[in-house]
């Protein structure tokens, strides 16, 4: 017997339907993932299977109790917006209720608590339904997606990556059907106007009475191609991101060269250490993320970066733009399209297209920032920073408050970007398909790891093979190398290198002094 039971479910807000359910059920151990844009109704959906709202009409049959996570937006007293998710989360799965409904849930917390609310999650002895814009969280604790998209849900067997796949195969095949439409079109369109092009020559060569019948007929036969044109059932082109090719400022004294270099940084507080003095270097061009947990210092390192320190030297090419999560950047009194123009170095054709991948389409662009959601601002915001007259981004969590699809166009846009992207994230996925290189956080020290969190994570779970001792060797023997470079062919790069070299080097026998 079904846990739950929606019937004939109808909903709108402001004379807008955002969903009608015929009928829909939750199972004994279902897990669900819930997805769609943003404004589409998955939070009321929620509130409805809950009955905090009554739906317009229908009825919603429960058969075991029901527990509602809510989304969490702002910290608390003292206590970071982490510290709330977490113990609100402890607090509602010790409800045990047959049936979870949780809304965001890994809002405000770091990869290490994402990892263990997956774990705490798929023991949950219930079924759940799950709101997230987490794709790898989702992945992990799904095996059923609802999809909430124009005003119905679809469901989809097997987790978040089964659900991209199908929905790739979906648009693979409107493709071949596509292709196929317009290849017909294509044939009774030529064949009609062959036809046509006959009976206009025969008719004007003779005006004898068997050359003006046998014209009619060839008319009659194109007239009839045409209905056939017309007859034919129209498929939609699906919809494909267009190629993106960006203005960027300063790009031939900033690719591949040294814009950021951290040498014995460290930040201290009377009772707090961040940080020990660490060493570290950005390239023009490179797609950074900085990983830690909660109370690390990942904005504290963002503000030293933007702004400068003692110990840290930015070159005079780099300009960079930040996202700012109270959105100050916006002027809320004027147009999505008046905001990402101002400042902006791009032509109006590229806003327009970064804009459509971002689902803000033809006249959608003049709508007043004033009315949009807040995470439409958000994009908004994301637009005006990768369009702006910058050629490195620094991003605090954009992606909170995005819906999945929103961001995925978000991680296109970036992996297409040719400047530097410093990014802080709790979302993996991004991190794994365009972070090429990590700044990690740990144990008051910024390490360096060059590769995605993927291969990062995998590294950690195997022993040691490298020994300071080795180490400390190769560096050595790369110091010999740039040295002996520098004595016949001299550069500011190997110079830099260099110096690289010897911040690593002094690392490394800090380490093996305090073995």
């Amino acid at each position: 017997m079904a846990w739950l039971e929606l019937n004939q479910i109808k909903h709108s807000v402001r004379d807008r339907t955002l969903f009608e359910i015929e009928h829909l059920t939750i199972e004994p151990g279902d897990r669900i993932g819930l997805v769609g844009t943003n404004g589409s109704g998955k939070t009321t959906l929620l509130n409805i299977i809950k009955g905090t709202i009554q739906p317009d009409t229908g009825t919603v049959i429960r058969q075991k109790s029901v527990s509602l996570l809510p989304q969490l937006r702002a910290a608390i007293g003292i206590k970071s917006g982490g510290e709330v998710t977490a113990n609100t989360i402890i607090s509602v799965l010790n409800e045990k209720a047959g049936i979870l409904l949780a809304d965001e849930p890994t809002t405000h917390l770091d990869v290490e608590h994402v990892e263990w609310l997956e774990k705490e999650i798929s023991q949950y002895q219930g079924a759940y339904i799950i709101v997230s814009h987490d794709r790898d969280f989702l992945d992990k604790t799904c095996q059923q997606i609802w999809e909430l998209d124009q005003e119905e849900i679809k469901v989809y067997s097997g987790n978040y990556s089964a659900f991209e796949e199908e929905k790739k195969r979906a648009r693979k095949q409107q493709q071949i059907s596509y292709e196929a439409y317009k290849k017909k079109e294509r044939q009774l369109l030529q064949a009609a106007e062959s036809k046509k092009s006959k009976a206009d020559s025969i008719t004007a060569e003779s005006s004898h009475f068997y050359f003006r019948k046998k014209a009619q007929k060839l008319y009659k036969s194109a007239k009839s191609m045409e209905s056939r044109m017309e007859q034919l059932e129209k498929v939609e082109k699906p919809s494909e991101p267009e190629t993106i090719k960006m203005t960027l400022t300063n790009s031939g004294e900033f690719i591949n060269k040294y814009i950021i270099r951290a040498t014995d940084f460290s930040v201290q507080f009377p009772k707090k250490v961040l940080w020990k003095p660490s060493s570290f270097f950005i390239k023009g061009g490179e797609k950074v993320a900085i990983v830690g947990p909660n109370g690390s210092g990942k904005t504290t390192l963002l503000q030293h970066l933007i702004n400068g320190s003692e110990r840290i030297q930015k070159t005079p090419a780099v300009k960079i733009g930040y996202f700012a999560q109270d959105l100050s950047v916006l002027d809320q009194n004027k147009t999505i399209l008046e905001n990402v123009a101002e400042g902006s170095v791009q032509t109006e054709t590229l806003i327009r297209i970064v804009l459509a991948q971002l689902l803000f389409k033809q006249a959608d662009v003049h709508k007043s920032v004033r009315v949009l959601s807040g995470g439409e601002r958000v994009k908004v915001a994301l637009a005006k920073l990768i369009l702006g007259d910058y050629n490195t981004l620094v991003l605090d969590e954009p992606t909170n408050f995005l819906d999945t699809q929103a961001i995925e166009a978000l991680e296109s846009l970036l992996s297409a970007y040719e400047g530097s992207v410093i990014l802080v994230t709790h979302d993996r996925r991004i991190m794994n398909q365009f972070a090429d290189k990590l700044l990690i956080l740990e144990n008051q020290q910024i390490e360096t790891f060059a590769g995605t969190y993927a291969e990062y994570q995998l590294s950690g779970s195997n022993e040691e093979i490298t020994t300071i001792e080795e180490e400390l060797m190769r560096i050595e023997n790369e110091i010999v190398a740039v040295l002996g470079k520098l004595s016949t062919a001299p550069s500011q790069d190997l110079e830099e290198q260099f110096e690289q070299l010897i911040a690593k080097k002094r690392v490394l026998n800090k380490k093996d002094q305090n073995k």
